[in-house]
């Protein structure tokens, strides 16, 4: 049982989850299946990379999950799934008060790392 007293997800689907996360590719595809369904061509359009590179990062998405892809004649558009997204976040909320209070009394060290990147950003300029 996790902190919070929710089921604990599956091991292997969160690390597959955080793996396919950890691609801003895949990221950015995630963001813009939110907005609907899409295939592999209109996925591939706002990257210099190729359709197969992009079907290799939709089989990464599907292992973990996240994303689900129908057949439509020849199409096979893809989809977002998001409930391997609320696991994850739910699992990571069960540690948000831990990061609170190793903070004792400080800013949120997520928001804190967040300053120092934009006050870096300011003295480049």
């Amino acid at each position: 049982m996790e902190p919070n007293g929710n089921k604990p997800a599956s091991s292997e689907r969160l690390d597959a989850v955080f793996a396919a996360l950890s691609d801003a590719t895949r990221r950015a595809i995630l963001a813009r299946l939110a907005a609907g369904p899409a295939t592999v061509a209109q996925l591939a359009e706002p990257f210099a990379v190729t359709q197969p590179a992009i079907s290799k990062h939709l089989k990464v998405l599907e292992a973990a999950g996240l994303i689900a892809r129908d057949r439509e004649a020849q199409r096979r558009p893809s989809r977002l799934d998001a409930a391997p997204l609320a696991e994850a976040s739910e699992w990571l909320v069960d540690y948000r008060s831990y990061w609170k209070a190793s903070s004792a009394g400080n800013a949120d060290p997520v928001e804190e790392s967040k300053l120092k990147k934009k006050k870096k950003k300011h003295k480049k300029h």
